[in-house]
């Protein structure tokens, strides 16, 4: 499965971005886990899981930016085998300790082989690398053909695309703000020009489509309320609008 492709260290464009998720995994975990059981991080991470699951269950995945692997930890429960890159080392460092299958890479020069798997994913990650283009061929390039591409974008055209937009930016850590890291929003009109050759999309799901902000979901009986409605709506036309929107692309 992984071969001799050489690969930088890190690429130039990402260097910067290596450096702000190794400094946000000191607190990665601690900052997105409290009192979010049921809430807004839970019903993000359940929709993408479930959308993996559907194509991936039994099957060989790879996860593209798999972070600390608290996707990655879910996939291997259904995957025939869960395999995750992430360009931290920070961040590896927990995944490993939960004993994943994880490498040191980045998403525009991994190091496996051509069709080395049946689903690859990425979730949260695309929107923080430049070459985006270049992303999305590497992706097809390891995945076998009539295999599907999870890909996930920062919608511009939403309640969350908005609000980071033109709201504060949050604190990763005492030192740096979420503004710090190169960050870009993709409409979901504008995906059809960079696919790869070969690719196409064929289904899409909307993901924090209604919701106006995480903190909603901390409260009892609206938490249910946007809960249902995201589901409800996750794979319908209104999934133009979802914060994070995720692309079904088939490898032909």
């Amino acid at each position: 499965m992984t071969s001799d492709r050489s690969m930088p260290t890190v690429p130039d464009d990402l260097a910067a971005t290596r450096a702000y998720y190794n400094e946000f995994s000191e607190g990665y975990e601690r900052r997105r886990r409290p009192n979010d059981a049921g809430g807004y991080h839970a019903l993000v991470d359940d929709l993408e899981v479930e959308l993996c699951a559907r194509y991936g269950r039994g099957k060989r995945v790879l996860e593209c930016g798999c972070g600390t692997g608290l996707i990655l930890e879910r996939v291997a429960l259904f995957a025939s085998h869960a395999v995750g890159i992430d360009l931290s080392p920070g961040m590896l460092k927990l995944a490993r300790c939960r004993g994943l299958d994880v490498y040191e890479s980045a998403i525009t020069h991994m190091p496996f082989d051509d069709a080395s798997f049946d689903v690859t994913c990425s979730f949260k990650v695309l929107a923080h690398v430049p070459d985006v283009g270049q992303a999305l061929k590497e992706m097809a390039r390891v995945t076998r053909p009539g295999g599907v591409v999870l890909a996930e974008f920062y919608n511009p055209w939403s309640f969350r695309g908005l609000a980071k937009r033109f709201g504060p930016a949050r604190k990763i850590s005492d030192r740096t703000c979420e503004s710090a890291v190169y960050t870009r929003f993709d409409a979901p009109w504008v995906l059809p020009k960079i696919l790869p050759p070969g690719c196409l999309v064929e289904a899409k799901r909307g993901i924090r489509i209604v919701t106006p902000a995480a903190a909603v979901m901390s409260v009892p009986g609206l938490r249910e309320m946007f809960q249902r409605a995201e589901r409800l709506l996750c794979e319908s036309p209104l999934a133009v609008f979802g914060g994070f929107y995720v692309a079904v692309i088939r490898k032909r």
